[in-house]
């Protein structure tokens, strides 16, 4: 079940044919591009990592061997840190565009050192208050997990993430040999 739902979501994904969104865009906002702008069966952005964040959350509660007690307040802590960690990403990737945009091939001269000084200051303070954040989230999910079950979700977490990125892998193999096939 888990392989056939990434598959679909993912072999969704790569044939995205609407207008490119910046990473720096909330997934809801993606969520609800009208289809009109999407090819028919293909999932926004925002859609599949929705998908993917349910389907986390579904896992979970048996690969770490949740009660119905810890379940519920699984969820909504769990949902905490996905959140948190997305927010972060876009933020981070936000300044880090900017500063490809100011420093890269296409800037022309003279640049402006203390816009970029300020930029990398922005993305140490960045990555700083995500580290903290991302503890406090951590620290509130294991609030309900005994030892055992935070191992198994550290675990957990890294199993889904390989999976993911294999089945994307798989899914843009399948999309260039659908295109070198039919040409």
């Amino acid at each position: 079940m888990m392989g056939s739902l990434l598959v679909v979501v993912l072999s969704a994904t790569v044939g995205l044919s609407g207008p490119h969104r910046p990473a720096a865009q909330a997934p809801d906002d993606t969520a609800r591009e009208p289809r009109g702008n999407r090819a028919a069966g293909v999932f926004s952005p925002g859609a599949v990592v929705a998908m993917l964040d349910t389907y986390a959350i579904v896992q979970a509660q048996d690969a770490l061997q949740l009660n119905d007690t810890q379940y519920a307040a699984f969820v909504g802590r769990l949902k905490k840190l996905q959140q948190t960690r997305r927010k972060n990403q876009q933020a981070h990737n936000q300044i880090v565009q900017e500063l490809r945009r100011r420093t890269g091939p296409q800037a022309t001269p003279p640049f402006d050192e203390a816009a970029i000084r300020e930029h990398l200051k922005a993305l140490r303070e960045l990555d700083d208050r995500s580290a903290l954040e991302l503890r406090h989230a951590y620290d509130a999910l294991d609030e309900v997990l005994d030892v055992r079950q935070q191992a198994r979700f550290r675990v957990f977490e890294e199993q889904l993430e390989r999976r993911k990125l294999d089945l994307l892998m798989r899914a843009r193999q399948g999309v260039a040999a659908r295109r070198g096939g039919g040409r």
